[in-house]
C-alpha cells in the first residue's frame, strides 16, 4: 500500500458519520461533489455530536451571494433549555468563491440542483457537508437503474452457481 493510500484510509477512518441522504443517489444523477463547511451554533454542534440530524429532505440554494442549506433538521439539545437553536433554520455553507460562482452558474443556467449527500465531522473535528451538483432523474431512468442493479445481482448468482 502506498503512502498516499494510507493517508486516504486514515482520513476516511477519522470521519465521524452524522447523517446521510441515501435517497439522493436514486433520485438524482450526481455530476460533481463538493465539501462544504457549515456555520453552526454551539447547541447545534452538541446535538450533531450526539448524532441527532437528518438531511434526507434538505437541499441547498443560492441566496444573498452565498449557498444555504435549507430544510435540514438538527434536533434541539436538551440541556440548553432556553438558549437552544431552531431545528430547521437555514444554515450557511462555507465554500470558496470560485466554487460558489460555479454552483450558482450551474443552478441558474443549466437547471441543476444542489443536494446534500452526507454530513460528518472531519479529522479536525469540524462539521462538513458533502454537497452534490445533480440533475433530477426521470422515472424511466430510475427504472433502468433498478433493472441494471437487479441484473448485476443475478449475474453474481449465476457466476457463483457455475463455480460451485
Amino acid at each position: 500500500m502506498s503512502a498516499d493510500q494510507k493517508k486516504i484510509n486514515a482520513r476516511m477512518a477519522a470521519r465521524k458519520h452524522i447523517a446521510e441522504n441515501r435517497r439522493a443517489r436514486f433520485d438524482y444523477l450526481i455530476e460533481d461533489t463538493f465539501e462544504a463547511g457549515i456555520v453552526l451554533t454551539g447547541t447545534e454542534v452538541k446535538s450533531l455530536r450526539m448524532g441527532k440530524a437528518n438531511i434526507a429532505e434538505s437541499y441547498a440554494s443560492a441566496e444573498n451571494g452565498g449557498i444555504w442549506l435549507i430544510n435540514s433538521y438538527i434536533a434541539e439539545y436538551g440541556p440548553a433549555s432556553r438558549f437552544n437553536h431552531e431545528p430547521k433554520r437555514h444554515r450557511k455553507l462555507l465554500l470558496k468563491t470560485k466554487e460558489i460562482n460555479k454552483l450558482v452558474g450551474a443552478i441558474e443556467r443549466e437547471g441543476r440542483t444542489l443536494v446534500p449527500l452526507k454530513m460528518y465531522f472531519n479529522e479536525k473535528g469540524l462539521a462538513k457537508l458533502e454537497l452534490a451538483l445533480a440533475r433530477g432523474k426521470k422515472s424511466h431512468d430510475k427504472r433502468e437503474a433498478t433493472k441494471d442493479r437487479e441484473w448485476k445481482v443475478e449475474q453474481g448468482r449465476l457466476l457463483r452457481k457455475d463455480i460451485y
